[in-house]
């Protein structure tokens, strides 16, 4: 499981790629991917919870966002090996 972390490095340009940014968004969640998106606060930029992804593959997608390809956020990624759970996120543990 992996926690991603973009921060904004260049928020001005964000409004000309956003579009990209939220399809990109979008299509993790259709692939199972992505868990939970939303903001840092105060208005830092975003994270994201991933798993069912090899870090390989993470990185590898992140770097299809657009926000991450036009500089307007830098991406870091946490990697965690859940050894315990509240039993409603027992399937993070697989």
């Amino acid at each position: 499981m992996f926690i991603l972390t973009l921060r904004f490095a260049d928020k001005a340009k964000a409004p000309h790629f956003m579009d990209g940014h939220n399809a990109w968004i979008k299509r993790g969640f259709e692939e199972g991917v992505f868990l939970l998106a939303g903001s840092l606060q105060p208005n830092a930029g975003g994270a994201i919870l991933a798993h069912n992804i090899s870090r390989t593959d993470l990185e590898a997608r992140i770097q299809e966002d657009p926000f991450v390809t036009e500089g307007v956020v830098s991406a870091d990624i946490l990697e965690i090996a859940p050894g315990r759970v509240d039993d409603r996120l027992a399937f993070l543990k697989a």
